[in-house]
C-alpha cells in the first residue's frame, strides 16, 4: 500500500501549491478548511502521479475530504485512491470521494463512476451583506441599528489572548443552540465544530485565518474567523455572539463583511442539510448555490447522506 503522510501545520505550502492549480468555488478547497478537522479525523495525504489525495479517517471509515488535485485528471489516481480507501473500509461502500465540483463530473462519468448532490455553499454579495439596503434587509439591518444604539462595544482585531475566552464563548452558545434544537445531527455539528474551534486558534498564527472579536465591559461577547477561498471570495468559517446581546450577530456579522472590501463575494458554506439552517442562510439573500457532489461506485448511502457536512457555518439569524 502507498504511503500516507500524516498531517502537519507543516504542509501548508505544499497544500497552497496545489490548491492554487485551480480556481475552486467550494469552501473546502483550502488548507485551513481542510487542517483544522485534525481534532476529530485522522488526516493523511499522498501524491499520486503528481496529484494531492487527502484522506480521512474515523471509526466509520475512510474517505477522500475532495477531489485529488493536479493539473489534469488522470484515471489512474481515482484507482489508486480506491484502493487506499478500500484497504482501510471493510465496508467497501464506505469509499467515496466528497466534496467533488460539478466542473468534473463529466471525467467521473466517463470512467464510470455514480454521483449523488449534497449540500452546496451559499454565494451571497459582499456589498449586499456589508450595506444591507433595501426591504429585503430591513429585519437585519434594524438588528445592526439597535445594537450600535443600546451597547457599548470594541470590535478588534483577534488575539490569541482572547483564545480561552472565545472558547468558553462558544460553549455557552452551544448550550443555548442544543436547548433550542433536538435535532442530533446537529447536536454532533456543535461539539465537531468546537473541535475544530480549538485547533483552529492553537494554530492561528500558521493559519491564513482572518479574526475579530467584540467586546461589551471588557468581555468577549462575539467572534468572527474566515479565510480567503479565492481572489473574488471570502468565506467564513466562524460566528459565535452571546444570543443574549440583541442585533450583535447581525452587526459583526455586517461589519466583518464591510472590511472585506478587496472580494465580490462571501461564502457563507453550507446548510448540512438542516432546513434551520438553510432558512437562516436564504434570510441574507444569497445569489449563488455552489454544488457540491459525491462520487462513489454507484450505490446509495442514507448514512452518508446523513452525515453532518464537513466545513459548517451557522450563519446569525
Amino acid at each position: 500500500m502507498m504511503r500516507l503522510n500524516k498531517l502537519e501545520i507543516k504542509d501548508k505550502k505544499l497544500f497552497a501549491r496545489f490548491l492554487n492549480l485551480s480556481r475552486h468555488g467550494l469552501s473546502v478547497y483550502a488548507f485551513e478548511n481542510i487542517y483544522i478537522w485534525k481534532g476529530i479525523f485522522a488526516i493523511y495525504w499522498a501524491i499520486i502521479e503528481d496529484c494531492l489525495c487527502v484522506f480521512f479517517q474515523d471509526n466509520i471509515g475512510c474517505f477522500m475530504y475532495l477531489s485529488p488535485l493536479g493539473k489534469a485528471a488522470k484515471p489512474p489516481v481515482i484507482e489508486e485512491a480506491f484502493r487506499i480507501m478500500d484497504n482501510f473500509n471493510q465496508n467497501k461502500d464506505v469509499s467515496r470521494i466528497e466534496n467533488v465540483e460539478e466542473k468534473e463530473l463529466p471525467f467521473y462519468r466517463g470512467l464510470g463512476y455514480a454521483h449523488q448532490e449534497k449540500y452546496g455553499d451559499y454565494l451571497c454579495s459582499r456589498r449586499d451583506l456589508a450595506q444591507l439596503k433595501g426591504n429585503r434587509f430591513k429585519s437585519k439591518r434594524s438588528c445592526v441599528n439597535y445594537f450600535i444604539k443600546h451597547y457599548q462595544f470594541e470590535y478588534l482585531f483577534f488575539d490569541l489572548k482572547y483564545g480561552k475566552a472565545c472558547l468558553k464563548l462558544y460553549d455557552c452558545w452551544m448550550a443555548q443552540r442544543k436547548c433550542a434544537s433536538q435535532d442530533n445531527i446537529y447536536q454532533g455539528m456543535l461539539e465537531d465544530s468546537r473541535n475544530c474551534l480549538k485547533i483552529l486558534i492553537h494554530d492561528y498564527q500558521n493559519l491564513n485565518i482572518t479574526g475579530r472579536v467584540v467586546l461589551i465591559d471588557k468581555e468577549i461577547k462575539g467572534f468572527t474567523f474566515g479565510f480567503k477561498l479565492n481572489k473574488d471570495t471570502f468565506c467564513i468559517l466562524y460566528e459565535v455572539t452571546d444570543l443574549s446581546v440583541k442585533g450583535l450577530s447581525q452587526f459583526i456579522f455586517r461589519q466583518f463583511c464591510a472590511e472585506l472590501k478587496g472580494y465580490k463575494y462571501i461564502n457563507i458554506m453550507d446548510d448540512s442539510g438542516l432546513e434551520n439552517l438553510k432558512k437562516v442562510k436564504l434570510s441574507y439573500h444569497p445569489v449563488k448555490l455552489t454544488p457540491a457532489y459525491i462520487i462513489n461506485r454507484g450505490h446509495t448511502c442514507d448514512w452518508v447522506q446523513r452525515r453532518p457536512s464537513i466545513g459548517r457555518k451557522d450563519v446569525p439569524g
